[in-house]
């Protein structure tokens, strides 16, 4: 749920990038904050663990989103993707304005990321959202790989709801900008 912030006439959203363990969720988040300039990102922040990582930073869109004068400040997160941090994935989750799905293409992953697919919506029903009146994208990564899942595949298997996808190469940058734009834009018409 959107923060404001009264004295800076800001509205707070945050994004968070979902998805199976090594899917791509910190490259996207990584490669994002490299491409902005400075004078428009937050510092990138990890809450680490023995064995966690989470990363988060927030930026203000270069162009200048703005709701009857006041600006919006998305901010966003990446959870850590193994198995044994569910209740971390759901604590990071809480309060979430829109939801990056990120879906790996390689067909070993196959059944992770339908796995981690129906423990964002268990996750979502926790908090009493439904899935399909909250922003979210799906980006299927890796399309680089040798044997990549065909994005037609994906799409059956991963987007019931009909929600905006990307095909990416997040190590490359390829489609991580498009994604970003597509969840900015979708939780900005939310608030």
């Amino acid at each position: 749920m959107a923060l404001i912030d009264v004295s800076n006439r800001e509205i707070h959203a945050k994004i968070v990038y979902y998805g199976p363990g090594l899917s791509g969720k910190t490259t996207n988040l990584v490669n994002i904050h490299q491409r902005l300039p400075d004078e428009f990102k937050g510092q990138m922040k990890s809450i680490a663990t023995e064995a966690e990582r989470t990363l988060f930073f927030d930026f203000v869109p270069m162009s200048a989103v703005r709701l009857g004068g006041w600006s919006i400040r998305f901010h966003l997160y990446s959870v850590p993707g193994q198995e044994v941090y569910i209740r971390t994935r759901r604590a990071i989750l809480g309060g979430a304005d829109g939801i990056v799905f990120v879906a790996d293409s390689d067909p070993s992953r196959r059944q992770a990321n339908v796995e981690s697919m129906a423990e964002l919506v268990l996750h979502l029903a926790h908090f009493q959202r439904d899935p399909s009146n909250l922003p979210i994208v799906l980006q299927y990564n890796k399309g680089d790989l040798p044997g990549a899942m065909r994005r037609d595949d994906l799409e059956a298997e991963l987007n019931a709801d009909g929600w905006p996808s990307f095909e990416a190469i997040a190590t490359q940058g390829n489609g991580v900008s498009e994604t970003l734009t597509a969840i900015s834009k979708l939780v900005a018409r939310t608030l």
